[in-house]
């Protein structure tokens, strides 16, 4: 009797599930991932047809960043973590108080975020945003 060698059979990975695998790991991560959406700024415009109203001078506090970005109010340079001190004393003093910010056209983004968040912080309720002031 001769003894016969077996035939080595080739190896092979079951590739059939493979793409089933796939799917449902894509399912799996699309469901388990959350997306953070950016809001963007938190503002309620008045609608367009609204008239205009009078407002007495002694309600309004004039808030300027100019190009350089230094912050003037009322016509004096206060540096920007001040703004939430003074802004809050403001409102404590007068409650119907109206901040009116206003900006030159070349203000960086950056500050004008930051002051708005400053005010925001000192819980100004009432904030009048002006146009950027022509060059």
């Amino acid at each position: 009797m001769a003894l016969r060698k077996r035939e080595k059979e080739d190896v092979e990975i079951p590739s059939a599930s493979l793409a089933d695998i796939a799917f449902l790991l894509l399912i799996f991560f699309l469901v388990a991932t959350t997306i953070d959406v950016d809001k963007g700024l938190d503002l309620v415009l008045p609608p367009m047809d609204v008239e205009q109203v009078k407002i007495k001078k002694k309600n309004i506090v004039n808030l300027l960043i100019n190009d350089a970005g230094q912050i003037l109010l009322d016509n004096k340079e206060v540096q920007l973590e001040e703004v939430d001190d003074i802004i809050r004393d403001k409102l404590y003093e007068n409650d119907k108080l109206i901040v009116s910010l206003k900006t030159a056209r070349k203000t960086k983004y950056d500050i004008y975020i930051k002051v708005l968040d400053q005010l925001k912080k000192a819980g100004a309720k009432r904030i009048s945003i002006a146009e950027p002031e022509e060059a």
